[in-house]
């Protein structure tokens, strides 16, 4: 897993900015594809059933990068765990959620930027803990969950299979497990013998997911879900994850 380029401050920056920018912030032009701002808020409120969420709920957040979608969880769920393999994305989250804002810088052009204030949202910071995990060895001991979320993650592990595996385990029977994928599988992440699908021997992502998770999962629903990262004030990167949820299986 290459994960190197997600310590340094210039992604750290462009993630605050795509988890807690303000619209306007991250994209200037009202021209632009403004149906993609908001995503690790929209993983959240598109992806809950919030019939199926029982009382006093726990939520996991594997993946959580700077942790926008761990809160946003937090409205919903009376627990949450947000767990990250960048050390430099929880300890941002970390201060977010005790301090409540994190000052970060947004990069307009070259080495011109504009100062930003990152900002809790109003839900509770004291609900949510982060830690650093890798999402392939999570830890013995951390429990089950009424809802676990893996935001934008698979594609991004050397083994995906693992993180598949345990699922169940982390699941309780009835939950929901939220995943959305780009499906940008490139062997500079995963060797192509791990890929979930997206090879014409193996098939369509979706249906190779399907394949892994059906023993304990039933499939519930799909959706698409477009975002948008800026790298500055006229470079973008648009695209287009795969949302699925899926229900545990008794």
């Amino acid at each position: 897993m290459n994960t190197g380029s997600y310590e340094t401050d210039e992604l750290l920056h462009q993630y605050l900015l795509f988890h807690y920018g303000e619209a306007g912030d991250q994209l200037p032009w009202a021209f632009g594809p403004r149906t993609a701002l908001g995503f690790p808020a929209r993983c959240v409120d598109e992806g809950v059933d919030l019939e199926r969420v029982p009382r006093n709920g726990r939520a996991l957040d594997v993946g959580c990068a700077v942790g926008r979608s761990s809160f946003e969880l937090a409205r919903i769920f009376a627990g949450v765990i947000g767990i990250d393999y960048s050390a430099t994305f929880v300890r941002a989250a970390t201060t977010i959620a005790t301090e409540g804002s994190l000052a970060y810088q947004l990069k307009e052009t070259g080495t011109i930027t504009r100062d930003l204030v990152a900002q809790r949202p109003p839900n509770g910071g004291g609900k949510v803990s982060f830690e650093k995990g890798d999402a392939q060895e999570l830890r013995a001991d951390l429990g089950t969950f009424d809802c676990v979320l893996a935001a934008n993650l698979l594609c991004r592990l050397a083994r995906p299979d693992r993180l598949l595996s345990r699922l169940p385990d982390l699941v309780k029977p009835g939950g929901q497990l939220i995943i959305t994928t780009p499906n940008t599988w490139l062997e500079s992440f995963t060797a192509r013998e791990f890929w979930i699908g997206a090879t014409p021997e193996t098939g369509e992502p979706l249906e190779a997911l399907k394949d892994r998770l059906q023993e304990h999962f039933q499939l519930d629903r799909t959706w698409d879900l477009p975002f948008l990262i800026r790298e500055h004030r006229r470079k973008y990167q648009w695209s287009v994850a795969q949302g699925s949820r899926w229900i545990r299986k008794d």
